[in-house]
């Protein structure tokens, strides 16, 4: 320890470019995570829910509301399903397609028919930029998405005409009131999107079934238990259960988008943690080459040499990851308190405000390596001052 400081400020340099890079790391890693979380709450929130359950089949089908795999009795699976820790509410959802008509020209849309109330939640990350959600008491009312009433030139109050196939392959049509536009974080989700009670949805389509029964969860971190517990609940149902990441192939892209460009970021700081402390343990060196002969003249071996380098390297890189934590720590609380404005993702409507997000496993992993960059910085130099001829290295400055 007094070898370290004997050179305070040159022992300072080095140590504030090691917490620096500890702190980088904190603090980039803590935003990416919250990116992650963020990204994840959003798709959960204004699409998929955590689990859903549908008939087997149905996925791989090329019709969105293929009437071949309907869930004949959601209500039965609900009823299953309750009491099942974790698990906040369960709601049914029909899909469909058809046309939008609002007396002047059609347009193709995707719909969903809902239980309002019952995914208030669900939806939470829905925008309303006009008008509200539907809530059970619109047996005839309709939101759509932004891309949609752009499209159609509609607004809150304008009365449109659903146009879609039922089971026997006939046309039925219902008039629905537009009580809400929504943005969601999804641009060409918003572009086709429409959503009816599921009661007006039933009337439409002439059926009793439903092809999705979707979960909400208290905490989404509980979504593996909960899907494995699903999942044995519903053992010899013939239903498929799947989690929002397996539902969401934009996020898994997404989510190894972020990690590799922070696996890019990570090694950018360990070489310039290298470099900054190589150079700062080279020139310490170079000024000790008499006191290092002088431990050889006096009977160290060149290996004490070594070990006593390195030893003075662990210290400092301890004492840098820890100044380097403590200050990553300080600066992601001010950062999250203050917030970062982001503006909308690519293909997104919604900005956010980012925080950064503080794990103790990211955070003792940036400390790691800001250790191991200074230890694996220090072993050239060692090696070398080990080696060095006594009495070359006594004749050093001289």
């Amino acid at each position: 320890m007094r070898n370290i400081f004997r050179h305070r400020t040159r022992t300072l340099a080095t140590l504030a470019a090691i917490g620096l890079g500890v702190a980088s790391l904190i603090v980039a890693g803590g935003f990416v995570q919250d990116s992650f979380i963020q990204l994840g709450e959003a798709t959960i929130h204004s699409q998929t829910g955590h689990i859903q359950l549908t008939q087997e089949g149905f996925r791989e089908s090329r019709r969105r509301a293929s009437d071949l795999h309907l869930i004949s009795q959601p209500e039965r699976i609900k009823s299953l399903l309750a009491g099942e820790p974790g698990i906040e509410q369960v709601v049914s959802r029909i899909n469909f397609s058809g046309m939008l008509n609002n007396g002047k020209r059609d347009l193709g849309i995707i719909g969903d028919g809902i239980e309002p109330d019952g995914e208030a939640k669900i939806g939470s990350f829905l925008r309303y930029i006009e008008g509200r959600a539907l809530t059970d008491n619109d047996l005839d009312g309709m939101v759509v998405g932004e891309g949609v009433a752009r499209t159609l030139d509609l607004q809150v109050g304008d009365r449109v005409t659903l146009v879609a196939s039922v089971a026997q392959g006939a046309l039925n049509t219902q008039d629905f009131l537009l009580v809400g536009v929504f943005q969601s974080f999804s641009r060409e989700f918003d572009a086709r999107s429409v959503r009816i009670p599921l009661s007006a949805t039933r009337q439409l389509l002439d059926t009793e079934g439903a092809h999705v029964v979707v979960i909400s969860l208290e905490h989404t971190h509980d979504t593996l238990r909960a899907v494995n517990a699903v999942r044995e609940r519903m053992s010899g149902q013939q239903l498929q259960v799947m989690s929002w990441m397996e539902l969401s192939d934009f996020y898994e892209k997404a989510v190894e988008l972020y990690a590799a460009q922070f696996g890019v970021l990570r090694l950018i700081i360990l070489a310039m943690v290298l470099l900054s402390v190589a150079n700062s343990i080279n020139m310490t060196l170079f000024e000790r080459t008499r006191e290092f002969g002088t431990l050889q003249a006096l009977g160290d071996r060149p290996a004490r040499v070594f070990q006593l380098i390195i030893l003075e390297s662990t210290l400092l890189g301890l004492l840098g990851a820890t100044v380097g934590m403590a200050l990553g720590v300080v600066l992601a609380w001010i950062v999250s308190a203050i917030g970062i404005p982001m503006p909308p993702p690519p293909n997104s409507n919604i900005g956010y405000t980012a925080v950064i997000r503080l794990n103790l496993d990211d955070v003792l992993s940036a400390g790691s390596v800001g250790l191991i960059a200074t230890c694996l910085a220090a072993i050239i130099p060692a090696r070398r001052a080990s080696r060095w001829p006594v009495v070359d290295a006594l004749r050093q400055g001289a």
